[in-house]
């Protein structure tokens, strides 16, 4: 089995879908793994597909250009050459080059087509090219049901929708995981004003959907009873022009809040560090959270994770680790329930849903589902095309009916009468001409 993936670019590789890891299990279960992305060849990504056994091809297909078109003639060949049997998309606009470049594509047979929704994207027409294919993953419940309410919104077709969570690597980020002696005098060399804190991690940037506001009202509500906690947002310093950024930072200085909040900048790749030392990890987002990544990471390290009742957040926590929700958008319980995990310490057990194992083996029970299916259209079309073709060299044989058959002997009758009549009608004239004939003048003789 064939399969080709096609990606605007590699940066939420394996946080959110998991490239390198389904491509190691494609290529280890005996397939082909074609990525398409718009990542440099020499890019460490690619670097380590390559290694992996995937086969990468360089595509400029990015998101919302239309720079992208210039790609359609590319990847048909692309998909001329390597004829594969499945093709997955994981966003817009490589969708819409794919369709375009389909049309006019000479291959064996028409690929299959797989298609992820990752967020609570608005059903319209630039996200029709995302639901126009055999089978739509979805990334969450929430995202199904938003799905499924959008699609009879625009009186849409059925869809055939897999509903596949995102899942953790186990091995990567394992139950009870502590970070290096080396890490912490690290950490604590760099940002001195955390040693002997109590780190209550804010996983995100600072945004209008992510919920940095609530942090101040933690900070204002506790600081009294907890005089060392301490909040730690993975987002710079400072950033030019963003309102929501200024905006923050210009309300914490001015509650003198901002001695107890550190940032440690969004680029890093150290983040199960930071995951597993924080007391607390916050999931905050005022808007519906497709996925919960970052929470979903925490929960499998060990850290206790406090978060909104909605969405994925509801999702995960809700058979994970239930006393982590709140009540939606409600500083009072969002305060009492951070007082109450700084005072008595629960952490989640461990668990073996939402891994990467597991959302591997059921992406791949699609693509095998979808290439019987293909096998079986296949052998059908070939089946039919048999059968008139011999229909068609096969001569018709006439059969005599009945009433000729018994009429038959007949016919034979009258054909010997006729026979017998004439046989009569030459006798009489052969007598009748010699009766005819002049006399023998014997008296000459």
């Amino acid at each position: 089995m064939k399969v080709m993936r096609l990606l605007s670019s590699l940066k939420h590789d394996e946080s959110e879908r998991g490239i390198f890891h389904l491509g190691r299990a494609l290529v280890k279960n005996g397939h082909t793994s074609i990525i398409i992305s718009s990542a440099d060849d020499d890019n460490e990504l690619v670097k380590r597909l390559e290694r992996d056994g995937n086969l990468y091809h360089q595509l400029y297909m990015n998101k919302k250009s239309w720079l992208s078109l210039l790609q359609i003639a590319p990847l048909r060949h692309l998909i001329e050459q390597y004829n594969p049997d499945v093709i997955h998309m994981h966003s817009r606009t490589p969708s819409w080059i794919l369709h375009l470049a389909l049309r006019r594509a000479r291959v064996k047979r028409p690929p299959k087509l797989v298609s992820t929704m990752y967020g609570f994207y608005p059903i319209n027409k630039y996200s029709q090219a995302l639901l126009d294919v055999d089978t739509i993953i979805t990334v969450s419940d929430s995202v199904t049901n938003y799905l499924k309410k959008g699609l009879r919104r625009e009186n849409a077709g059925p869809k055939v929708i897999k509903r596949i969570y995102r899942g953790i690597d186990t091995r990567r980020y394992p139950y009870r995981h502590n970070p290096s002696v080396y890490w912490l005098m690290h950490t604590f060399a760099e940002y001195p004003e955390l040693e002997h804190k109590k780190w209550l991690v804010f996983p995100t940037i600072i945004g209008n959907e992510y919920g940095q506001e609530w942090l101040i009202d933690i900070l204002g509500n506790l600081q009294g009873q907890f005089p060392n906690i301490h909040i730690i947002i993975m987002d710079e310093d400072h950033r030019d022009g963003d309102v929501a950024h200024e905006d923050f930072r210009q309300r914490t200085t001015a509650l003198n809040l901002n001695e107890r909040i550190t940032y440690v900048g969004s680029r890093r790749n150290d983040m199960r560090e930071w995951l597993s030392a924080a007391n607390i990890v916050m999931a905050l987002a005022n808007q519906p959270e497709s996925i919960g990544i970052n929470a979903l990471q925490a929960i499998h390290l060990g850290t206790p994770v406090i978060g909104w009742d909605q969405a994925a957040f509801s999702e995960i926590l809700q058979p994970l680790y239930p006393q982590g929700l709140v009540k939606k958008y409600n500083a009072q319980a969002l305060c009492k329930a951070v007082r109450n995990q700084l005072e008595s310490v629960t952490r989640p057990e461990m668990t073996d849903k939402f891994t990467m194992r597991e959302m591997i083996k059921e992406t791949l029970a699609v693509y095998k589902g979808l290439h019987t299916e293909s096998l079986a259209e296949e052998q059908a079309l070939s089946d039919a095309y048999s059968v008139r073709r011999i229909k068609k060299h096969l001569k018709p044989v006439a059969k005599p009916s009945h009433s000729a058959a018994i009429n038959q002997p007949s016919k034979d009758k009258d054909k010997d009468k006729t026979t017998i009549d004439v046989s009569i009608s030459s006798e009489k004239k052969t007598s009748t001409s010699v009766s005819t004939s002049k006399p023998v003048n014997k008296d000459r003789l």
